[in-house]
């Protein structure tokens, strides 16, 4: 029987890692084990890794809003110091680094 159809008009299809080539080609999740029991495990990988785009984009954001301002020496306005670009610089690249370390925890789940 041939599903690759199917597969390729379904919202989200899955195919197993021990099918045809085509039905593999069209999936859009494959389960390289070939045990239908891995759906639930694709779909709780799935859900993780949403939330954790959904984290990352929540701390970028209010870390370039908070603080790209302060870089620009908005508290020097108000009698405040001003920033040193280094920090500013350092500060950029650690949230950055933040930023990719949260995205890392996925690989803990996923090698479960």
């Amino acid at each position: 029987m041939n599903d690759a159809a199917v597969l390729a008009e379904a919202d989200v299809g899955i195919a197993l890692g021990t099918g045809t080539d085509v039905a593999i080609e069209a999936g859009d999740v494959v389960l390289v084990s070939g045990a239908p029991t891995g759906v639930g495990t694709a779909i709780e990988v799935s859900r993780r890794t949403l939330a954790n785009i959904v984290q990352n984009l929540v701390w970028a954001f209010g870390y370039n809003v908070a603080l790209i301002p302060v870089a620009a020496g908005l508290l020097a306005l108000f009698g405040g110091p001003f920033l040193n670009p280094m920090l500013a610089a350092g500060a950029m690249a650690a949230s950055s680094v933040l930023v990719v370390l949260n995205a890392l925890r996925l690989r803990r789940m996923v090698a479960v």
